[in-house]
C-alpha cells in the first residue's frame, strides 16, 4: 500500500494528495492532522496535533537545530509518531509519500520504509531539509525544470518535474474571461493586504469590476464596483469569469490560476524559507503573469491590471494539464519497484 502523509497548514497540500491519490488506482492510506477529504480513495487516519501548549523558546523544537518541529515532552507529538509508526506496521506500507514533514520522513525511513517528498520552493538547504531531501527515494517537484542553484547534484538527479497542477485541471477553460474583472484570490495560508488596500485598488479603476475570493477585515463599505464574495470553496467559476487574476505566490493557487488560463498580478507574501519569493523569481524568469514585489500604489493599479492582460494566460509551460497524473505513475512505478 502507498500512504500519504499531508500537512495541515493551508488547503494546498490536502488538496494536492487528493489530485495524485485520486489518479493512483488504488486504495490509499492518508495521514493528517486534517479531516479526511470527501473523495479520499481509502483509509484516512487522523492524527493528534502537536503544538498546543509548545513553547518553542523553552521545548527545543527543533532539537538542536537537526528538525523542524519536535517540542520536547510533548504528548501529542508521542501520541502522533506511535500512531503513524502503528500504521505503517499495519497496512505494510511500501511507499510514504510526505507532504511535508521532515520529521514523518525520517520516521518512516527508520522504519524501513521508502519515502518521496514532496519539494517545496525556496531555501531549503538547512540541516533539517537536506535530511528530509538526502533520505528519499525520489524528489517530487510540482513545478517545471528550472534552475535551482542551490541543489545539490545528488537531489536533482532524483528529482521528478511534474509541472504545476490542481484540482481543477482537466476543467474546460473559458478562452477569455470578462475584459475588465479583477478577482483578488485569497489563500488559506493569508495575504498580508488590508482590506482599506483592496478597496482603494478597486477605487483607482473604477472601470474595472472586483471580486475578492476572501474574507472581508473590516465592516467599511466596499466601492460601488468591489464584491466580497467570503471564503470561496470552489473558486472555479469566478476564475473563469475573470480578466485578470490578482493572487499570492503559493504553489496552489498559482496551478489554480494556472488551470483557468488567466492572466495574472502575482505578489509574493512573506512565507518561511522565502519560498513564495524563490517562486516568483522563476515567473519572472519564464515571463509569466506580472509579478509585484508588494501591493501597488492605487494609481498603479490600471496599468498594472492592463500590462497583465497583455501578457496574457497561456501557462502550458508552468502547468501543461497532466502533472497529478505523472506524480501518479512516478509513484506506482516506484511501489512496484520496491
Amino acid at each position: 500500500m502507498i500512504a500519504y502523509y499531508v500537512h495541515h497548514h493551508g488547503s494546498g497540500h490536502l488538496q494536492r494528495a487528493s489530485a495524485i491519490a485520486r489518479r493512483l488506482g488504488q486504495d490509499v492510506l492518508g495521514l493528517s492532522t486534517l479531516p479526511a477529504p470527501t473523495d479520499w480513495p481509502g483509509r484516512w487516519t487522523t492524527l493528534p496535533g502537536d503544538a498546543d501548549g509548545a513553547d518553542a523558546a523553552q521545548d527545543d523544537v527543533t532539537a538542536g537545530g537537526t528538525l523542524h518541529w519536535a517540542p520536547r515532552r510533548h504528548p501529542g507529538l508521542r501520541d502522533r509518531m506511535a500512531l503513524v509508526s502503528a500504521e505503517l506496521h499495519r497496512h505494510a506500507v511500501r511507499l510514504l509519500v510526505v507532504d511535508v514533514s521532515v520529521e514523518i520522513a525520517l520516521l518512516a525511513r527508520l522504519h524501513g520504509v521508502p519515502v518521496v517528498v514532496v519539494a517545496q520552493p525556496g531555501r531549503r538547504t538547512d540541516r533539517a531539509h537536506r535530511t528530509a531531501y538526502d533520505l528519499a527515494e525520489t524528489i517530487l517537484a510540482p513545478w517545471p525544470r528550472r534552475p535551482a542553484p542551490d541543489w545539490p547534484s545528488a537531489w536533482l538527479a532524483k528529482t521528478v518535474h511534474v509541472g504545476a497542477f490542481s484540482r481543477f485541471d482537466g476543467r474546460a477553460a473559458s478562452p477569455a474571461g470578462a475584459a475588465r474583472r479583477a478577482l483578488v484570490l485569497w489563500g488559506s495560508g493569508g495575504l498580508a493586504v488590508s482590506t482599506a488596500q483592496l478597496h482603494a485598488a478597486a477605487a483607482a479603476t473604477p472601470r474595472w469590476q472586483w471580486d475578492i475570493a476572501g474574507p472581508a477585515q473590516t465592516e467599511e463599505p466596499p466601492p460601488p464596483n468591489l464584491h466580497h464574495h467570503g471564503w470561496v470553496a470552489d473558486p472555479w467559476p469566478l476564475l473563469t469569469e475573470a480578466g485578470v487574476v490578482v493572487t499570492h505566490a503559493g504553489q496552489n493557487a498559482l496551478a489554480e490560476v494556472a488551470a483557468a488560463r488567466r492572466p495574472a498580478v502575482v505578489i509574493p507574501q512573506p512565507r518561511p524559507f522565502d519560498e513564495q519569493e524563490a517562486t516568483a523569481e522563476a515567473l519572472v524568469r519564464a515571463s509569466l503573469g506580472v509579478v509585484e514585489r508588494s501591493w501597488p500604489a492605487p494609481p498603479r493599479w490600471p496599468g498594472v491590471l492592463t500590462e497583465a492582460q497583455a501578457r496574457g494566460g497561456d501557462w502550458a509551460p508552468w502547468s501543461p494539464g497532466d502533472g497529478a497524473e505523472r506524480a501518479a505513475a512516478a509513484l506506482s512505478d516506484l511501489a512496484r519497484s520496491r
